[in-house]
């Protein structure tokens, strides 16, 4: 299996175990998964009273073999567990942060 099919399926699997720690039965969590475009979102929707509950937790894309991820809401971060499923650091992307701040960090650039 190429890379690019095991982290569709990574990314998949992510998305999933995370949707599934939704605690609060007011809200539904919806996974997005576009294999043709390699988008990959996960993303609240619901009410608490009379306050609407919406919004992106995880974006994920796939560009040009690496992980972009776009939004992280997570406590631990995707790329965290990306890392201990064993995809290296330079394979991960940390679209959220300003493309000048990313080499300070361990992941790649871009």
């Amino acid at each position: 299996m190429d890379s690019l099919e095991t982290y569709r399926q990574l990314v998949q699997k992510l998305l999933t175990e995370h949707a599934n720690l939704v605690w609060d039965t007011r809200i539904t969590a919806e996974t997005i998964f576009d294999r043709e475009q390699d988008r990959y979102q996960l993303v609240y929707v619901g009410w608490r009273g009379s306050e609407r509950v919406y919004g992106t937790v995880l974006h994920v894309d796939l560009v040009d073999g690496k992980i972009w991820v776009q939004q992280d809401g997570t406590e631990v971060g995707i790329a965290n567990k990306l890392v201990e499923h064993g995809v290296p650091k330079s394979d991960i992307v940390l679209g959220f942060d300003p493309p000048k701040m990313r080499h300070y960090t361990d992941f790649a650039v871009g």
